[in-house]
């Protein structure tokens, strides 16, 4: 057991689309900042105050930056063709900066983790998992994507970035917020659905109903598996959770983070140490006309 150490799992794209979209809003592409030599920085000076301000704060010792695949390479795509196909196509200035953003972090150290087919979530599951289960010390994820909230535990907590500030979101408070665990919040959605990223959820079931029914039956196998006993308190319901049956266990599955990714089977913690070359980091935002305390 190796309480003293401290693993930060950033949702990079999460992070740097969230500074991107908070710094352009209601400017034109021209209106950004960018550096003189015509690279766009709003996001990035964001992305980088805010790693460097955690690592410090937190006394990180791990850290890594876990990113999406293309959207149409993700295994939930490839399956199921509607997913998040509501989307529309990012800003050529945040595509840049992703770049940029993804090179810098290569060159100083900071390990990146992008596994083919899987999701940014889908890394962090399974990297926060191999921590807790090994009792290695606390983990932070650091995301507003409250799909999460599926991995939060005893050692897991995420970190939520609002207007009033940062909230720390631990597994005792989404208790008293839910009243369920953090296991059975997937069940929860695949009755919600999630318009984000164009998961049905069951069609007519809201937020008022998908909650009561699991902190009830517990699981979304639980509530069919009673559906001809309901309580009577959800007998309204009952026409819509039989027509909705299939789209409910479809959007589970498409909800339901992988905490197994095979490819970290032999993983260590020694890998994701946090020991980046900060004299390139500080050359490296210089030459971005970033003035960011690194350490």
């Amino acid at each position: 057991m190796q309480e003293n150490r401290t693993l930060l799992l950033i949702d990079g794209f999460n992070l740097l689309s969230r500074g991107y979209f908070a710094t352009a809003y209601g400017k034109t592409e021209d209106q950004l900042y960018k550096s003189s030599n015509g690279v766009y920085t709003n996001a990035l000076r964001v992305f980088f105050q805010k790693m460097f301000s955690l690592v410090r704060t937190k006394e990180i010792t791990h850290l890594a930056v876990a990113w999406d695949v293309k959207r149409e390479e993700s295994s939930r795509r490839q399956k199921y063709d509607f997913y998040k196909a509501t989307r529309g196509e990012l800003p050529a200035p945040l595509i840049m900066q992703y770049e940029v953003l993804r090179e810098i972090l290569e060159k100083a150290g900071v390990k990146q983790l992008s596994v083919p087919s899987y999701e940014a979530d889908d890394v962090i599951g399974t990297i926060s998992t191999l921590w807790s289960a090994n009792e290695f010390g606390s983990c932070y994820i650091y995301s507003n994507d409250r799909d999460l909230f599926q991995l939060l535990n005893e050692r897991t907590t995420q970190i939520i970035a609002g207007r009033a500030g940062e909230t720390h979101y631990t597994i005792d408070q989404f208790r008293r917020d839910y009243g369920i665990d953090s296991a059975q919040w997937v069940d929860v959605k695949a009755l919600l659905g999630d318009a984000s990223d164009n998961i049905p959820g069951c069609p007519g079931i809201g937020e008022k109903t998908a909650l009561p029914l699991i902190q009830h039956y517990a699981t979304l196998e639980g509530v069919y598996e009673q559906l001809e006993e309901l309580d009577p308190k959800f007998n309204r319901c009952k026409k819509k959770l039989h027509a909705g049956r299939e789209s409910a266990f479809i959007s589970k599955e498409l909800a339901q983070i992988i905490c197994d990714i095979e490819e970290f089977s032999a993983w260590t913690h020694e890998e994701l140490m946090y020991e980046p070359n900060h004299d390139l980091l500080k050359a490296e935002l210089e030459k971005l006309e970033l003035n960011i305390r690194t350490s």
